[in-house]
């Protein structure tokens, strides 16, 4: 009796279904998106930009530096910004290191920090460049044409040797605008 109930039941769908025909799908084809082109020559040119915004031959026409201290602010603000600068009164919200550079990579690292530093709001920075010791003369030469750039750039307000366990003479904190 099962059999039959089974075979009644099969017999009324396939009797449901007789006239019916199967759909046709209907698959949309996208063709795959195309990557958007790279601009290479934009790049390039926003490189050499930054490159050339900062200058090794600056000279400012004043300066606070005493010798071999880097220190220096900006023109209309006050005094008290370097003595808090150099008692580390902000925090290093970013570092980088300009380690192993020669000075044209050295400049085109520090102004892409810079501008990524202003971008993301980053207010106070620590650009370590070392003390020259494996230098030619063991002299410090980023550490002279960094001065030079820093002041160059309209976003610095005021930069001081670091202390002493953020790197001493072999770097600096630089305060930038908000």
């Amino acid at each position: 009796m099962v059999e039959d109930a089974n075979d009644n039941e099969v017999e009324l769908f396939l009797e449901a279904v007789k006239d019916a025909r199967p759909l046709k799908p209907k698959r949309v084809h996208h063709a795959p998106l195309r990557p958007k082109p790279i601009p290479k020559q934009f790049i390039r040119d926003e490189q050499q930009a930054l490159a050339d915004s900062l200058s090794d031959y600056y000279i400012p026409a004043h300066d606070l530096e005493t010798g071999e201290e880097l220190l220096y602010l900006r023109d209309g603000h006050a005094p008290d910004i370097l003595s808090k600068l150099r008692r580390g009164h902000w925090v290093i919200q970013a570092a980088i290191d300009l380690h192993g550079l020669i000075s044209d990579e050295a400049r085109l690292y520090v102004a892409t920090f810079l501008n990524d530093c202003k971008k993301r709001g980053i207010r106070c920075v620590r650009i370590v460049h070392g003390k020259g010791l494996g230098s030619r003369n063991r002299e410090p030469v980023l550490k002279h044409k960094l001065r030079g750039w820093l002041m160059q750039r309209d976003e610095v307000i005021a930069y001081a040797e670091a202390r002493r366990q953020d790197g001493g003479s072999g770097a600096v904190i630089v305060l930038l605008k908000a």
